[in-house]
């Protein structure tokens, strides 16, 4: 599981049936700022979630089709829900 920000919605015209009548998201990866930002990649949206969110991600396509209901269903990471707030603390 990660901690992504949503930066756009990916619209097809022809896509897999798994994907029928589920929002596709582009994800941005959060990162502290000594690492490395990561790529930004696709997301099945699980939690209604929308461009500017800051949202928990699975990246596992087991558990992925599952949340989504379809056992058979090409993907690897979903948006399982929607983070009201972050709270960092240092260790002392």
């Amino acid at each position: 599981m990660i901690l992504a920000k949503v930066v756009g919605t990916v619209v097809s015209t022809i896509k897999h049936p798994a994907f029928a009548g589920r929002k596709l998201l582009l994800v941005r990866p959060l990162h502290l700022e000594n690492e490395k930002p990561e790529d930004d990649f696709i997301a099945v949206d699980a939690a209604q979630a929308g461009i500017g969110d800051t949202v928990l991600v699975c990246q596992e396509g087991n558990s992925t089709r599952q949340v989504i209901g379809v056992p058979n269903a090409p993907v690897r990471s979903s948006i399982i829900g929607v983070i009201d707030s972050i709270s960092l603390q240092s260790e002392i």
